[in-house]
């Protein structure tokens, strides 16, 4: 496994063909018959009771018998061995081995329960573990940025059907959380905070309580995209108390009964402070991003990075808002 930087541009790029051996459970099932399939899938899901021998070694677990579970990645994308620190040789070839820590969270023990099934308290769970996760493993050494991630359905990446969520630990500040953190520090104070503010009044509105806003971004990339914020300027989730967490998972249970709705695929990811950036107040207002995958991106999206979202963002609202 290798990490590897563009000729010229500031962009990396993970090259591990052992990602290329995960199991495909859900385009098996597509060519099954369905009762059989949930059947078969049950029988050899890694992630159920009884199978955790299938899984990576175990890191932590909710409850006994479980309710949570986090265990290392079996097929993943880094590793915490080889070279951590990047170089570059014959000016054109940065790289570093794919250094860094790759870990999957069960959100449940229940086979068939997904995430916008469960209740307040369940998600808090979930939300407490990634809290736990993005705390101690950016207090590892040669890590750098820790990303929260999931994938949920066939179109947004996930290849197991029993719901979870992943993290990933990189030995580098990926280029977009960079990029990011650039652009807040050109303002005086931070962008977001005045954001949230405004768009809690705008026809992009759709949540909010106590301590978070939801709103459909103005530039939206995706049909039906939304992002949450907390109202207080955190620059990391690991920031949160414990009511504010239960605050958090009301309002992300509201987002995935609407996603529910639109039977989609879907990504989530959760944008923190790189922990070297902790103590400037100008850092990264924290935030969770979650994308639909309701359309297929071409070559204007791919080629240049230009957005062609056929679902405005105002429209979206009012889908969230229920009008």
């Amino acid at each position: 496994m290798e990490l590897r930087k563009d000729y010229v541009l500031d962009r990396y790029v993970i090259i591990s063909e052992i990602r290329g051996l995960r199991p495909d459970f859900l385009r098996k099932e597509a060519h099954m018959d369905r009762i059989d399939s949930v059947a078969a899938d049950k029988a050899t899901c890694f992630f159920c009771p009884g199978h955790e021998y299938l899984a990576g070694k175990e890191r932590g677990k909710l409850g006994e018998p479980w309710t949570v579970r986090w265990f290392d990645n079996k097929y993943p994308a880094v590793e915490p061995l080889g070279k951590q620190y990047i170089q570059t040789d014959n000016k054109f070839f940065t790289f570093s081995d794919a250094y860094g820590y790759h870990e999957v969270i069960v959100e449940t023990n229940a086979h068939e329960k997904q995430l916008f099934d469960f209740t307040d308290s369940e998600l808090k769970n979930v939300l407490s573990v990634y809290r736990n996760r993005i705390e101690d493993l950016s207090n590892r050494e040669h890590i750098r940025y820790v990303l929260v991630f999931k994938n949920h359905g066939p179109n947004a990446g996930t290849s197991i059907k029993h719901t979870h969520s992943q993290v990933i630990a990189l030995n580098h500040i990926p280029k977009l959380i960079r990029d990011e953190l650039s652009a807040v520090a050109s303002y005086a104070s931070c962008p977001y905070c005045e954001i949230l503010l405004t768009e809690k009044a705008s026809l992009r509105r759709c949540f909010e309580n106590n301590s978070f806003v939801a709103f459909t971004p103005y530039a939206s990339r995706f049909n039906y995209e939304i992002w949450l914020f907390p109202k207080r300027h955190y620059l990391s989730m690991t920031q949160l108390t414990e009511g504010e967490l239960f605050e958090l998972s009301s309002i992300m249970r509201q987002i995935l009964a609407k996603l529910k709705e639109l039977d989609c695929s879907y990504n989530y990811f959760i944008h923190n402070t790189p922990k070297e950036f902790m103590n400037n107040p100008r850092g990264l207002h924290f935030h969770i991003e979650i994308t639909p995958r309701i359309d297929t991106w071409g070559g204007v999206e791919n080629g240049v990075e230009t957005y062609i979202n056929r679902i405005s963002p105002e429209t979206a609202a009012k889908f969230y808002r229920g009008e």
